[in-house]
């Protein structure tokens, strides 16, 4: 069984977030909750709710248990952005592009995952 939980439109840069987003990609839950919550960067704390509303997710619709959840997909893509103009000399106006991203945790179950693998090879 695969839950995921979505974020769309977080002001954030979607580089950044890449970078978080590796920190956790095939980690348990819990070991993936850990990374996010001592890394100091904001887009660790945006991932980390995204990552527990995915967990409540599979609590509350499917009644899995955390212990065998695994953080099987993350996938961070850019949203439309903001732009704002500033005023410039003479007249003038400089855009200026504020970043957006969307942000889809997936998690599935360890035995979902390893009967996927038995299937394929077979």
């Amino acid at each position: 069984m695969e839950v995921s939980a979505r974020l769309r439109f977080a002001r954030i840069s979607t580089r950044k977030t890449r970078l978080a987003a590796g920190l956790i990609r095939g980690r348990s839950v819990e070991s993936a909750a850990n990374a996010l919550a001592f890394t100091p960067r904001r887009a660790a704390r945006v991932l980390g709710k995204v990552l527990n509303s995915a967990i409540a997710n599979a609590q509350t619709n499917f009644g899995a248990d955390i212990d065998e959840l695994r953080v099987s997909e993350v996938l961070v893509d850019e949203a439309k952005p903001f732009r704002r103009y500033r005023a410039r000399a003479r007249g003038r106006g400089a855009r200026i592009i504020k970043p957006q991203t969307h942000i889809s945790v997936t998690v599935s179950d360890v035995a979902a995952a390893a009967w996927d693998g038995e299937e394929n090879e077979g």
